[in-house]
């Protein structure tokens, strides 16, 4: 077996581009210091909307040739951020795009939120065993802001981590392996009220017309919730990189950007976790995802 560096980082993430505008500052330091980070996207993103022209032929209603396309961007983003080992769930194309909720799409054969739960979670399983990491990073219960998708990802992570941690559970997919630390994409109050605050007044000056509001950012939550702050500063122009990269789904104006509504946002070099398996810092806010891992790992708790 592969000696793997001694921490290890994985994140299940929904569609291309998530993970750069959640975690692309997180992922990328990360991978500076040597972690081993790991991405698995549950989908395509093949019902996404198209912003270039020039590309509008993509579009699921056109050629659907969207997901192909931004297998290319995903992987063009991890060359941005440094990260060398992502994949898709069950492989390309295994789970298809929900589209929104209530649409038809969550009903076509194939469509990753009719998916059978332990059937796809069987496929991180797969993965958790063969990279072992300590820490999980994915989505709320509401993934975040309600996206079919992202419940799944939220509902499969979570259920990979428990079957993958149990020693009757398909063998063949390796030795159990127990994930010391689950934590749930977020962003404070606070932070969306002073990241928006600031984009209206520099909004006059900038490519994009309009400003999102805070209930468009996924994830804002009261102060109080927050366990972990990771400061990204030092990655800020590898995140934005990364991001441009998912050139169809998004525009970058760095400090802001815009998905297809045209709707501009902050884009958030700190990236903030909730903390929710694992021990919980007291009165303060943890400054790194593997805090207290390597007493945990010798059996200090």
């Amino acid at each position: 077996m592969t000696e793997l560096p001694d921490r290890r980082l994985l994140l299940v993430h929904a569609h291309p581009d998530d993970e750069s505008i959640n975690n692309g500052a997180t992922m990328a330091k990360y991978a500076a210091e040597g972690a081993h980070v790991t991405l698995v996207t549950c989908t395509l993103g093949e019902e996404g909307e198209v912003i270039p022209p020039e590309l509008a032929h993509l579009a699921p209603d056109r050629e659907d040739g969207l997901g192909p396309y931004r297998i290319g961007e995903l992987t063009a983003a991890m060359k941005e951020l440094g990260v060398t080992d992502h994949r898709f769930l069950g492989g390309p194309g295994r789970f298809r795009d929900s589209g929104m909720m209530g649409v038809e799409q969550n009903r076509r054969p194939g469509a990753f939120w009719s998916a059978d739960i332990d059937e796809a979670a069987a496929y991180v399983v797969e993965v958790i065993r063969e990279v072992r990491p300590q820490v999980l990073v994915t989505y709320d219960p509401h993934g975040g802001y309600g996206h079919p998708d992202h419940i799944q990802a939220h509902r499969v992570a979570v259920r990979a981590a428990e079957l993958a941690a149990e020693d009757a559970f398909r063998r063949d997919l390796g030795d159990p392996w127990e994930i010391v630390k689950t934590y749930w994409n977020r962003v404070p109050q606070s932070v969306a009220e002073n990241g928006f605050a600031r984009l209206r007044e520099a909004l006059p000056e900038l490519p994009f017309t309009e400003s999102a509001a805070i209930d468009d950012v996924p994830g804002v939550v009261d102060d109080a919730v927050i366990t972990t702050e990771i400061d990204g500063t030092a990655y800020a122009a590898a995140k934005a990189a990364a991001m441009r990269a998912h050139a169809t789904q998004i525009e970058v104006a760095e400090p802001w950007f815009v998905l297809s509504n045209q709707l501009a946002q902050p884009l958030f070099t700190t990236e903030y976790y909730e903390l929710v398996d694992g021990e919980r810092p007291q009165g303060r806010r943890e400054t790194d995802l593997f805090e207290g891992i390597q007493r945990v790992e010798a059996g200090v708790r």
